[in-house]
């Protein structure tokens, strides 16, 4: 059910509102959660399940973290079944037919034919798999590190991972950011009206903007090469550019205001991306949530910058190969998170000194043009 849709503007929202707002303090965590999983039911029927399936997994090992954390036991190999788990969720549904697909162009055979075949009739990627499997990782490293309490019972818990305001399309929020707010929020008149003009914002970047450029980037993606003239081909880019964000963001204030009206503060997501004067910047300012959870839960575990330069940038340059991924099982998504290191990589040793140095337009059409080019990447 997107925000967008009548339904959900007009009828499911109100209603989840108002009930929130009246209900006894005990039951609003429990009543929120299974409205959270009506809004995934509806758009993903059975796969529900998987979420709640996934959902028990976690709380039953995070509760097993917790004890051996406490006890002074190791709890290395309870995370690694952790990652394990949801990497293969990952694997399965969203890329497993690509890699079959992949093996069987390069090698051929009967077996990886079929295999291929069923994989890709049969396998439908759940949708905001990628953001609720980073979430429950986030979780048990979280309880690990101590950074965040336990939940106090499986509804807390299964409210964190299924709550439908950033469920679909983020922000990724860390279960250190919300644990508190599970436990304990207050909704007052200020935050309601503040949530309200936050979801109007967003909703109208989404309708009034977002929907009515994507047709034009849609029509110039559709043609073929001897139809694209480089004018037309910068239309086409440039109104991709304006759909990308302002849809991503749009869902983002939306769920952001939704969060506000129901007490509890999501973090940011998008901080003006398209002023920024490297691709450093950009990415400290786009789709934050997604470059703080790789910064915090990989780059910083592989070592980040305190094993030399070489390897800092080695390890900048597999991250975005690894957020490439993460946004598709494609070729262009791997090229476009390759772009993307490399340009991390070449402002690191110089490049980005030097446009410190610039007036603040160069360093814009820097990063702009880099951006352009790798929405190309993505659309394409």
């Amino acid at each position: 059910m997107l925000f967008s849709q009548p339904t959900f503007l007009f009828a499911f929202l109100p209603l989840v509102l108002a009930l929130h707002l009246v209900a006894p303090r005990p039951l609003r965590n429990p009543g929120l959660r299974e409205s959270s999983l009506v809004v995934y039911a509806c758009g993903e029927g059975a796969c529900g399940l998987l979420l709640v399936a996934s959902t028990a997994f976690h709380h039953v090992l995070g509760r097993s973290i917790v004890r051996a954390r406490d006890d002074g036991r190791s709890v290395r190999g309870r995370l690694a079944l952790v990652v394990l788990f949801d990497l293969g969720l990952l694997f399965t549904f969203k890329y497993a037919p690509w890699v079959l697909a992949e093996l069987h162009a390069r090698f051929g055979g009967d077996l990886l034919g079929r295999a291929s075949d069923w994989a890709s009739a049969s396998l439908h990627l759940p949708l905001g798999i990628s953001f609720f499997t980073f979430q429950a990782i986030s979780f048990a490293v979280d309880l690990a590190r101590r950074d965040a309490p336990a939940p106090r019972s499986a509804a807390d818990f299964g409210l964190y991972v299924s709550l439908f305001p950033q469920l679909v399309a983020g922000p990724i929020v860390r279960y250190r950011d919300l644990a508190e707010q599970i436990f304990e929020r207050t909704v007052d008149a200020a935050r309601f009206a503040e949530g309200a003009r936050r979801f109007v914002i967003g909703l109208a970047k989404k309708v009034l903007v977002a929907d009515v450029v994507a047709g034009t980037a849609d029509s110039v993606f559709a043609l073929g090469p001897e139809a694209l003239s480089p004018a037309l081909a910068w239309v086409g880019v440039l109104a991709y550019t304006l759909q990308i964000y302002f849809d991503f963001s749009g869902y983002s204030d939306m769920a952001i205001g939704i969060g506000l009206m129901l007490g509890m503060r999501l973090p940011e997501n998008f901080l003006h991306p398209y002023v920024s004067r490297s691709i450093t910047e950009f990415w400290r300012r786009w789709h934050i949530s997604l470059s703080a959870w790789f910064r915090d839960y990989v780059y910083i575990p592989m070592g980040g910058n305190q094993r030399g330069a070489l390897r800092t940038l080695v390890h900048l340059g597999l991250v975005f190969l690894l957020c490439g991924l993460w946004h598709g099982a494609a070729w262009t998504f791997v090229a476009w998170g390759a772009l993307h290191g490399a340009a991390l990589v070449v402002e690191r040793i110089g490049v980005g000194r030097v446009l410190g140095w610039q007036p603040r337009p160069f360093g814009i059409a820097w990063a702009m043009l880099l951006v352009l080019l790798g929405w190309v990447l993505l659309r394409a």
